[in-house]
């Protein structure tokens, strides 16, 4: 018997038992009350979630209602549960005894129904999905490099916290992040370029009418002890909105692992802003590590939120210990809320963009729940030439700020520009799956006074196209940007040749596409390119695991985004690809188990499925 067919037996029984219980409780006059014990054997016992009762204990007049809200939160509160058991699997998996303490204290904490506030002040910009482009009028893909990866972290953190798919914010989900957070096994560089290009085409798992294409980069990894010098001022807001658990006191903890790992050669100052900003520390050396850590671990949060003259201060500061050829930076950490100077996107970007300019890199840490805004830190570090991350446990600062410190704090190529130039021969149309804020006007690719993204060294990328080959497709005109299929579709290509033919069909010599990328060295004003042409040979019936993973991830965040896309896929097509897979490491794992809470799955997450 196959799995869906078992698991959807399950979620039958389970339902059943469950409005069972929930019609008599909602039916009895008795207050519930809340217990987060467990029967011995693991499952729920039946006062774990309350209903929600009117003011005088007893239950709504809608008995129905109540017996919905009943089971709305003891099926919540058994998908937290689960996150602790499933928990286990990824920590048995762990490579430390450093990242076992991590994930124990990640998945031990339980969180229970009364807990789940939807949202509340958070803010995210919602865009619109890329559309399909026909090949023949906009033969042109342009966007700028992302390597942020904060959106899969805060997704992350929705879901441990017991929200369904459906729940999640669709502005919170950026799919490029989601893609960019996991590693891939991509070519390394070689040569004068500082990235290596792999390139990949196969079906496509959610329409089988269209192809995926796959095109990634991947930066040389540096030894952050070998590297040259830092400048790094630390922007801590220390406003009254920091005070909960994971706000300051995670920020103190991080910012801790980060300081373990500076040396002599290295400077760090210290701004903390709150109603006013105070300078804590000016120009310390990375050696003096006890005189960097009193400041961090002294710090307490009170007072509003005056970020823009924060941020004015940090600039000031790493300019007057600004290292030429060395790594100048600062490090924004906040939960993004601005109340007092300069709080709109548009004042913001105005004084990053100026900012900018002076060499100096802004990256953007993120932290907890319930206030995030996280349109503000997205903003802030795109204009500002850093990166995004959000940080949700002190496993996830030391990932960023530790284990990846290169990637985060390095920049290998600022910049970075793609432009996929499609062949109307090959391809009828695509989609760009992801990078909705990162799209850029087709003549801006060789515009060097454009800005783009940034690359760090150990940093891997990836971006997915969907497809649909050109079967019937009609001639094209030329456009006003010299291209390089064009002209050959219109004089010599035989429309019978191609009739209901697949790109691998035509022939292993003929090219779906031709990436040109653009970037500029850390110091430089003038940008290099390249090009990589994508042959039919790319295509294959075997997609590697790397390009098999990524499709998952995209179709879950089109899912997560309510994508009119993902055509009738559904997020059991997710789990049984996902459990077909080498997942090979933690963080893949943890995905997999991601996708079946969010999903609403419970009661078959052990070691088997991995």
């Amino acid at each position: 018997m196959s799995r869906k067919i078992v698991s959807l037996l399950l979620a039958i029984v389970m339902t059943a038992s469950m409005l069972t219980g929930c019609g008599k409780k909602a039916a009895s006059d008795e207050t519930a009350t809340s217990d987060d014990t467990y029967t011995e054997e693991g499952a729920l016992t039946d006062e774990v979630v309350d209903a929600e009762y009117d003011q005088d204990g007893t239950a709504g007049n809608d008995e129905a209602e109540g017996s919905a809200d009943l089971e709305n939160g003891r099926q919540r509160e058994e998908n937290k549960y689960e996150s602790e058991a499933a928990g286990a699997d990824v920590y048995n998996s762990a490579d430390s005894a450093a990242m076992k303490e991590s994930l124990a204290e990640d998945y031990a904490v339980p969180r229970y129904a009364d807990d789940y506030v939807p949202y509340n002040g958070e803010e995210y910009s919602n865009t619109e999905e890329n559309p399909f482009y026909s090949v023949k009028e906009n033969p042109l893909s342009t966007f700028s490099a992302d390597v942020d990866t904060a959106s899969y972290t805060n997704i992350r953190r929705m879901i441990r916290e017991g929200y369904y798919i459906d729940e999640i914010p669709t502005g919170a989900v950026r799919i490029e992040e989601m893609l960019n957070y996991f590693s891939y096994d991509l070519k390394r560089p070689g040569g004068s370029t500082p990235f290596g290009v792999t390139t990949e085409v196969a079906d496509c798992p959610w329409n089988r009418s269209s192809e995926l294409f796959m095109v990634g980069i991947s930066t040389k990894e540096i030894d952050f002890s070998e590297a040259a010098p830092s400048n790094l001022v630390f922007l801590l807001d220390v406003s009254g909105s920091m005070s909960d658990e994971d706000k300051l006191p995670l920020l103190q903890k991080s910012f801790s692992m980060l300081t373990d790992n500076l040396t002599g050669k290295d400077r760090v100052s210290i701004v903390t802003y709150a109603s006013d900003v105070q300078v804590i520390l000016d120009g310390a050396k990375g050696s003096d590590k006890d005189r960097i850590l009193g400041a961090i671990n002294g710090l307490f949060a009170e007072g509003g939120t005056n970020g823009g003259e924060g941020i004015q201060t940090a600039y000031d500061l790493a300019e007057d210990y600004f290292i030429k050829g060395g790594n100048n930076r600062i490090i924004l950490a906040t939960d993004g809320d601005l109340n007092i100077g300069l709080t709109s996107e548009e004042e913001l970007e105005a004084l990053i963009t100026k900012k900018k300019e002076s060499g100096i890199f802004l990256s953007v840490l993120g932290f907890g729940t319930g206030n995030i805004k996280d349109n503000k830190m997205e903003l802030l570090a795109d204009k500002g030439n850093g990166n995004y991350s959000y940080i949700d446990s002190e496993r996830e600062a030391r990932k960023v700020l530790v284990k990846e410190m290169g990637a985060t704090l390095m920049t290998v190529a600022k910049d970075v520009k793609f432009q996929v130039e499609f062949n109307p021969e090959i391809v009828e149309s695509y989609r760009l799956i992801g990078y909705e804020n990162r799209v850029m006007d087709d003549f801006d690719f060789k515009d060097d006074t454009k800005d783009a993204g940034e690359i760090g060294a150990g940093h891997s990328m990836i971006a997915l196209y969907e497809i649909v080959p050109a079967r019937n497709s009609a001639k094209g005109g030329k456009d006003s940007i010299a291209l390089k299929y064009q002209d050959d579709y219109v004089t010599n290509t035989s429309q019978s040749k191609k009739e209901d033919k697949a790109p691998h069909e035509i022939g292993k010599n003929s090219e779906y596409c031709t990436v040109k990328i653009r970037y500029k060295e850390p110091d430089q004003t003038k940008s290099r390119e390249s090009e990589y042409p994508v042959k039919g040979s790319d295509y294959t019936q075997k997609p590697s695991q790397d390009l098999q993973f990524a499709a998952c991830v995209a179709q879950f965040g089109m899912l997560l985004k309510n994508s009119r896309y993902a055509n009738d896929s559904n997020i059991e097509d997710v789990i049984d690809r996902l459990s077909e897979l080498d997942l090979r490491d933690e963080y893949r794992k943890e995905f997999y188990i991601l996708v079946k809470q969010a999903g609403g799955y419970r009661g078959y997450l052990g070691v088997e499925d991995f």
